[in-house]
């Protein structure tokens, strides 16, 4: 069994959280210019027994697709055109950057610290990494 990498992907940043090798837990390991998150993959799987690499779907609250949609399936067309061998998986990140901001909030961390996006995005990409791995517990 691999590591999952989960991206919380945005037009300019994108975060990156990364579960151990058994899968319990995500953590956040950073955020990158988007433009770098394919070179970013090659190397970490080059390195690593990656599994699969899970990108969030987001959903407006009526259940349309948000604009940035468009530019994930391009990102996804692209990787793997890039890395065909990968497992590329969509789960649902819906409130995942509020859900950041109230963890970042609660945390006790400052005001100036609370704003950094990058931490957001890292967070973001967390959250969503845990969430799928709560939805593969709850399939056994």
């Amino acid at each position: 069994m691999g590591t999952l990498i989960a991206l919380d992907f945005g037009e300019k940043r994108t975060g990156v959280a990364h579960t151990d090798p058994l899968q319990i837990i995500s953590s956040g390991l950073t955020t990158l210019d988007s433009k770098e998150v394919i070179n970013f993959l090659k190397d970490y799987k080059l390195n690593n027994d990656l599994d699969a690499v899970i990108i969030g779907q987001s959903k407006k609250g009526n259940g349309s697709f948000p604009v940035i949609e468009k530019k994930i399936l391009k990102f996804i067309k692209e990787l793997k055109n890039k890395l065909p061998d990968l497992n590329v998986i969509r789960h649902d990140e819906r409130y995942s950057s509020k859900i950041a901001k109230r963890t970042i909030l609660e945390s006790g961390l400052n005001r100036i610290k609370r704003s950094n996006k990058k931490l957001i995005d890292q967070i973001s990409a967390a959250i969503i990494l845990q969430s799928y791995l709560e939805f593969l517990k709850n399939l056994k």
